[in-house]
């Protein structure tokens, strides 16, 4: 009689750690002779490629808003030949929770090659609106600062004290851009500069200049000095150099060290919170704001220690460009401890900055490149699939000749 076979079968843990060496070489990471991960590259195609399994996660995610909304939403969009550039005046339009406009932003943020990220806190979102043309023009969203940002802690003179008593004072534009066409006509610069407004400032005081603390129980006495963002594409052309009337709207501060959980997806993190509920870690469902900043991050630190990974699996080594832009002229001195007032006096409204972009960069540009007005927006659900790219040059590519209207 055959002795009986005794065959071994992974653990779950194997199993999940087997997973997570896939994931990353599936997104084309390879293992450096320090252990670092080295990405695939540093350009802007290679960092599309490691947000392609994220974005695709996205997509599947909102398969039946989609389908339910995207039609509806879709004259909202702009024809490229119904917008003249020097006719463009932009405003903003706050956006509410479970709201037609709500459904705007979401459907608009599905165009950006790379994901958009939910936010995190306090958050102020905007669908910028062309009245000139009654379409839309861009989007904005503004949450709560990344807690270690040395670049931006650095140029203030923040030591961990300073930011944990002022970080209030800061939001954090995880979402700026335009859409087609108007991001054919330098559109994306004018949506960056609408950030600071008298608008904008306004807003965060009214929403968030007298709230409580969850973690300390403190009222805030909150004002917006300070917006920060980065590139998602290394080097930024939008940001850069980018002032209007001799003020600077943005000014580049240097890199980010290239961590980040990025290239986590978002299948991939809850089978990490999976491992870590069955191990009844706190990290696995205390995620309500008020749990200390960025719970994801620690979350994914936390499970891959225990499985054997070292945090340099955390350093995905893609570096952003960090801008910070400046709202009150006295920004730096508040944020050093001066106890002055926020000095807004050469902030500028909506509209003024918009006549300004209009005249500086979008009207310019509609004369020098015509080629925006071959732009159809029933192309928008090509853009949200990635069938077709948002670039001029692309544009111009696939549209030698005028597309045939369709509505």
């Amino acid at each position: 009689m055959a002795r009986g076979v005794l065959v071994k079968f992974p653990t779950p843990e194997a199993q999940l750690k087997r997973a997570v060496r896939q994931h990353l070489k599936r997104l084309g990471f390879k293992k450096g002779k320090n252990g670092l991960l080295l990405p695939p590259g540093q350009d802007k195609e290679a960092v599309r490629q490691l947000h392609g399994e994220q974005r695709s996660d996205k997509l599947e995610a909102n398969t039946a808003f989609l389908a339910r909304c995207a039609e509806e939403l879709l004259p909202h969009f702009a024809d490229g030949d119904e917008i003249e550039p020097a006719n463009i005046r932009l405003a903003l339009r706050r956006v509410r929770s479970d709201t037609k406009d709500a459904d705007l932003f979401r459907l608009a943020a599905l165009t950006w090659s790379v994901p958009v990220s939910a936010g995190f806190g306090r958050r102020l979102r905007y669908l910028v609106w062309d009245e000139g043309h009654d379409r839309l023009a861009g989007i904005i969203a503004l949450g709560d600062p990344v807690f270690n940002l040395s670049v931006r802690d650095k140029l203030i003179g923040w030591n961990s004290a300073d930011r944990s008593l002022r970080l209030v004072h800061l939001l954090d534009a995880y979402v700026l851009g335009a859409v087609p066409p108007y991001s054919f006509l330098l559109g994306g610069k004018a949506v960056a500069a609408l950030v600071r407004t008298q608008e904008v400032v306004r807003d965060f005081k009214d929403t968030y200049g007298e709230s409580v603390g969850i973690i300390s129980g403190a009222a805030k006495h909150a004002s917006l000095l300070m917006v920060t963002t980065s590139s998602s594409m290394g080097r930024s052309s939008v940001y850069n150099r980018l002032a209007l009337g001799g003020t600077r709207y943005f000014q580049p501060v240097g890199y980010t060290m290239g961590w980040g959980h990025f290239h986590i997806t978002d299948a991939l993190f809850e089978k990490l919170r999976a491992y870590l509920r069955e191990l009844s870690h706190d990290y696995a469902d205390h995620h309500a704001y008020g749990k200390g900043p960025n719970w994801r991050l620690r979350t994914i630190k936390a499970a891959l220690t225990r499985l054997g990974f070292k945090d340099s699996l955390l350093k995905h080594g893609i570096q952003r460009q960090v801008f910070l832009c400046s709202l009150a002229a006295n920004t730096v001195d508040i944020l050093r401890g001066s106890g002055a007032d926020p000095d807004y006096g050469n902030l500028l409204s909506v509209a003024e900055v918009s006549a300004l972009a209009v005249s500086r960069w979008m009207a310019p540009r509609g004369i020098r490149e015509p080629a925006y007005r071959n732009w159809r927006k029933d192309r928008v659900p090509e853009l949200v699939s990635g069938a077709v790219a948002g670039s001029l040059v692309e544009l111009k590519q696939q549209s030698a000749q005028p597309a045939s209207r369709t509505g």
